[in-house]
């Protein structure tokens, strides 16, 4: 399952960033880094954007690279 796919006001455990190059190292540099927890907030209502907490601060990622991020599961 992917960021893309969770659900609104879960917490998930992140298993890997996919893609190469720019992608992935911009999220890793955000803190996307595998075992770290990430609190799904919201999802916008005709989808484009997920909003997430992780690490002490809150980002909205495009739903591009919101499927990039790998989840093993529920927390």
């Amino acid at each position: 399952m992917t960021l893309n796919d969770a659900q609104a006001q879960k917490t998930y455990t992140i298993s890997d960033i996919c893609g190469n190059g720019n992608e992935r190292r911009r999220l890793l540099d955000m803190g996307f880094t595998p075992e770290t927890k990430v609190d799904v907030l919201t999802r916008a209502p005709l989808g484009g954007t997920v909003l997430v907490s992780l690490r002490n601060f809150t980002v909205a990622l495009r739903e591009d690279a919101a499927a990039l991020v790998v989840l093993k599961g529920r927390v």
